[in-house]
């Protein structure tokens, strides 16, 4: 790390830097402002000490120029008592910390030290945040249907704006993962994305967790806290589950969509925010309207620009894009080999969970195979009943044997189906032992 020392006095000059050098830090000394100015361009510092009574360019003015120049350079002051205001007054303008004189170079060094820790702290929440922007980049949510497509060219209008969006679709069709790519592929990206699900807030929390409150304005508010609007300013507030939000709350909701500001519970003060509301639903807003279970007036202020997002049954040609993106998230760098006869159950499976559902269903699969291939067999049989194209009773082209395989096959399917694949049940059904079904179960592979 290189440290510029400046300062007129010699004697303090020279000791800090000393000290410094023995610390490990690259350290240049200057007598003069203007000397440590020119030579900024060329050796660049991460950190400037300087005293604030200088003869060429006092701290203050030093440190607009420092600003100027680098942005990112901390500067810390050194200063004499009487001038402490004016340190105070320069930690305004962009100064790290001062440093009263005399002093003892520990207390620098711990200086120092924070400025260490906190770089380290906003380097890695710079790298999170290019993570995170690559993690929800517009290729984040797969698939190659037409309706994904249509998707895809709907979120590429919206992101850049600040329009409120309305997420539509089932329960793990992907509602939060497009959430993250408008906001991460916003001009907010780098204010705060606030997500609050609706469906666990009760009736008698839910105003003081969107706005806030004030102290003691009711049992328990024990002290001031900022509401998810609040924590949101500048950013995104995701408000998911909209549907849950209880019918009395509803016109203060739309109020601080509405007017952009909020009062606290118990305050008197209009707080004014910015943000961009994105908000998701698993049930048809009009007919709740309609029933009256829904603000007509909140229903059209949210559904300013509706996305819907299709089940996956609606689009099973993703299925095998899907099946083969979350087996590569979840073996680790490590080819699997996946079975065509897995595709072709997954394919017939209706998946009532969505994408959430396979997504879960891949990791369980890898976390089972046998090497590096994903076999039918380790697919769970609840899902492998329902995944099995039933074709009973087409006899054309097949032999007597494979027609009666065909025939036993559809009814220990159908009988296992029923009693979720209880074995003992099932052979009741059928009329046969256990040992018989086993057998045939075996020989069947099924």
């Amino acid at each position: 790390m290189i440290i510029y020392v400046v300062d007129d006095e010699r004697i303090i000059r020279v000791s800090l830097a000393d000290e410094l050098r023995d610390a490990g830090y690259e350290v240049y000394e200057f007598s003069h402002a203007g000397q440590a100015l020119g030579q900024i361009g060329e050796i660049v510092p991460e950190i400037i000490i300087t005293d604030y009574k200088m003869p060429d360019i006092n701290g203050v003015e030093f440190l607009k120029r420092i600003k100027n120049v680098n942005n990112d350079i901390y500067v810390v002051l050194m200063t004499a008592f009487s001038t402490i205001e004016t340190a105070v007054e320069a930690m305004k303008l962009g100064a790290y910390d001062y440093i009263s004189k005399p002093f003892d170079n520990e207390e620098m060094l711990l200086i120092i030290k924070r400025i260490i820790e906190l770089k380290q702290v906003k380097k890695e929440n710079k790298e999170l945040k290019i993570k995170l922007k690559q993690e929800y980049d517009f290729s984040s949510f797969v698939g190659r249907s037409k309706s994904v497509n249509a998707i895809f060219d709907l979120i590429k209008i919206v992101a850049q704006k600040s329009t409120s969006v309305l997420l539509i679709g089932e329960t793990g069709t992907g509602k939060e993962l497009i959430t993250n790519i408008i906001h991460y592929n916003s001009s907010r990206s780098k204010k705060p994305l606030v997500k609050v699900s609706c469906a666990i807030l009760s009736k008698e929390i839910f105003e003081s967790e969107l706005f806030g409150h004030e102290k003691g304005s009711f049992t328990g508010a024990i002290s001031e806290k900022k509401g998810r609007f609040e924590l949101a300013d500048g950013g995104t507030l995701y408000l998911d589950d909209i549907d849950d939000v209880p019918l009395e709350m509803q016109v203060k909701l739309l109020r601080a969509i509405e007017e952009k500001e909020i009062e606290r519970v118990g305050g008197t003060k209009a707080i004014k925010i910015d943000i961009r509301l994105i908000a998701s639903t698993k049930k048809d807003l009009r007919k709740m309207v309609d029933e009256g279970k829904f603000r007509e007036d909140l229903f059209y202020r949210l559904s300013v620009f509706p996305i819907e997002l299709p089940s996956l049954r609606e689009r099973p040609e993703d299925i095998v894009s899907l099946t083969k993106h979350f087996v590569s998230v979840f073996c680790d760098d490590k080819g699997k080999i996946i079975d065509n006869e897995v595709i072709e159950i997954l394919k017939q499976y209706p998946f009532p969970g969505n994408v959430r559902e396979l997504r879960n269903l891949c990791e369980r699969l890898v976390l089972l195979s046998i090497d590096n291939n994903i076999s039918a067999d380790i697919i769970p049989i609840e899902i492998k009943l329902k995944g099995i194209n039933s074709s009973c009773f087409s006899f054309e082209n097949k032999t007597l044997t494979e027609i009666i395989d065909e025939v036993e096959t559809n009814a220990i399917l159908k009988a296992l189906d029923k009693t979720a694949g209880n074995k003992a049940k099932a052979s009741e059904i059928l009329g046969v032992p256990v040992s018989t079904l086993k057998s045939k179960i075996t020989k069947l592979k099924l």
